[in-house]
């Protein structure tokens, strides 16, 4: 053999060679994340005086799993008082322009697989949880396991976010924004059990009308001709209670915004966060830019 053919060679070998030990890399990274969870249920359930000792999303963090982008600051808010969210790393959440927000302090946007967050480190909740969805994506989701591993948001500052031990005997419900049953994929659902994803929710209100809504929606989108954008968030009151030792905010109602881009029709259902609440008719889009002060859609209508 040539020396130029044993280049060649040497190269498609140490090719081959890298591709497999990246590979064996991610095998051992997403075992070794498996068997710390495995280890941290087991050791918690046998002596419940270790449920806050080791912080198992830390090391979940360290090994790059979930994978998901960085948290990053929106612009500063203008004289006006709104914010233009930018969400730079996942644009394709959105059906157009990002939307414009009430300024607040500590707004965080944060980016995942299937869906992206606008932060709040005051309340410690979303401001809004954004999917986009269809019916192929649906269908993929089908049958995929629940995985229950709920995990403080290692992206956001400890002072801004919300912790497990917050929600542990507060009585209320750690309530999916974007449902772990609309994901389409193994890494969403991961995904989805983030804190920064969850709101203090009334358990009758969660297991009962607001999962009729979320049932609603994915039977619509099944329907639907092309992708539907759904947001989804928290509303406070001007002082509102919370739980924990990090004061996480309990919103007063809930609300989850559907978008059909295909026929341009928007509603959005609107619902006090308590275990009276039934399900009932949905609001204009109009009327809930009129409430919260929120342009979700700012093509959809002139800011107020």
């Amino acid at each position: 053999m040539s020396r130029k053919k044993k280049a060649v060679s040497t190269r498609k070998s140490s090719g081959r060679n890298k591709s497999g030990a990246a590979s064996l890399i991610r095998f051992l990274k997403s075992a070794g994340a498996s068997a710390l969870a495995a280890f941290g249920a087991a050791s918690c359930a046998l002596h419940p005086q270790l449920r806050d000792w080791p912080d198992l999303d830390q090391v979940l963090a360290k090994l790059e799993w979930p994978q998901a982008s960085s948290a990053v600051a929106p612009p500063a808010a203008p004289a006006d008082g709104y914010v233009q969210t930018s969400f730079a790393q996942c644009p394709q959440f959105f059906p157009g322009k990002p939307p414009v927000v009430p300024a607040a302090y500590t707004l965080r946007e944060l980016c995942f697989s299937s869906f992206a967050i606008l932060h709040s480190g005051q309340t410690k909740t979303p401001v809004f949880v954004v999917e986009r969805l269809n019916r192929r994506a649906l269908q993929a989701g089908q049958g995929l396991p629940r995985t229950d591993k709920f995990y403080a948001e290692g992206r956001l500052p400890a002072s801004e976010r919300a912790e497990l031990a917050d929600y542990r005997g507060s009585g209320y419900s750690r309530g999916h924004m974007a449902p772990a049953g609309d994901m389409a994929d193994e890494q969403g659902m991961a995904q989805s059990f983030s804190l920064a994803n969850m709101v203090p929710q009334n358990q009758a209100h969660n297991g009962g009308p607001w999962n009729q809504i979320e049932g609603d929606t994915r039977k619509y989108v099944q329907r639907a001709a092309g992708d539907v954008y759904v947001f989804t968030g928290p509303v406070f009151a001007a002082r509102p209670p919370t739980i924990g030792q990090g004061r996480v905010a309990v919103p007063g109602h809930l609300f989850k915004l559907v978008y059909d881009a295909t026929t341009r029709r928007s509603w959005v259902h609107w619902q006090a966060n308590d275990a009276a609440t039934k399900a009932g008719p949905p609001i204009s889009y109009e009327e809930f830019v009129r409430r919260t002060g929120m342009h979700l859609l700012p093509a959809l209508a002139p800011l107020l």
